[in-house]
């Protein structure tokens, strides 16, 4: 029989990988002695928060530019989505897809992806299990490269500063699209894989 080490009562501590007898709700680690239960309490409120945030978050992020212009002194302001627009315009379209991969389609589809783990948490899903865990392990490992459009924002605004003639400044939207990127791989933290595979368990005890 295939028994799952939760059933068997068997906890790995998340510091040194050891396996452990849970004799106990949150239990001591028998070799490094760190605390630890058999999965990350409250899992799913903190991530369903850390998730909300991030969609509050995304709205302002495009809504608001990320970056002004300054040509003799007169701004112009841009949004992720004009920005994108304006590199087109000037046939710099890698730049434009690149951009338009890592500020739009990455942070919407981590939102995506953490909304249908939380789901599959508690409903079964046609999905097999191993493809869920390996989409929470993609949105996971995306997270630093949501950042990119930032440090395109900053690198442009210290290259390019001409003073009164020419010059870049980070915009307000910026600030919210940070503050998105980082409430997500929040949300990824804080997520459990191993609940998704919990669920299937229950199933099959119901039967």
């Amino acid at each position: 029989m295939n028994h799952k080490a939760k059933a068997l009562g068997l906890g790995s501590c998340p510091c040194c990988q050891k396996i452990n007898k849970m004799t106990a709700k949150r239990q001591r680690c028998i070799r490094c002695h760190q605390v630890f239960s058999q999965r990350k309490e409250f899992s799913v409120q903190y991530t369903l928060a850390w998730t909300l945030a991030a969609i509050v978050m995304f709205i302002p992020a495009n809504v608001y530019p990320m970056m002004v212009f300054y040509t003799l002194g007169k701004p112009e302001q841009s949004t992720i989505i004009e920005g994108i627009a304006s590199f087109i315009q000037q046939g710099l379209y890698p730049i434009a897809f690149i951009i338009f991969l890592a500020s739009f389609i990455i942070p919407l589809g981590k939102i995506i992806g953490l909304l249908i783990l939380l789901y599959n948490t508690k409903n079964y899903s046609k999905i097999s299990k191993r493809k869920q865990t390996q989409m929470y392990h993609l949105i996971a490992s995306l997270g630093p490269w949501s950042m990119l459009d930032v440090f395109v924002v900053v690198v442009m605004a210290a290259v390019v500063n001409f003073g009164f003639f020419t010059s870049i400044e980070a915009g307000v939207g910026i600030t919210y699209f940070t503050l998105m990127v980082i409430f997500t791989i929040f949300a990824a933290e804080s997520f459990d894989p191993r609940l998704l595979w919990d669920i299937e368990r229950r199933k099959n005890h119901d039967r």
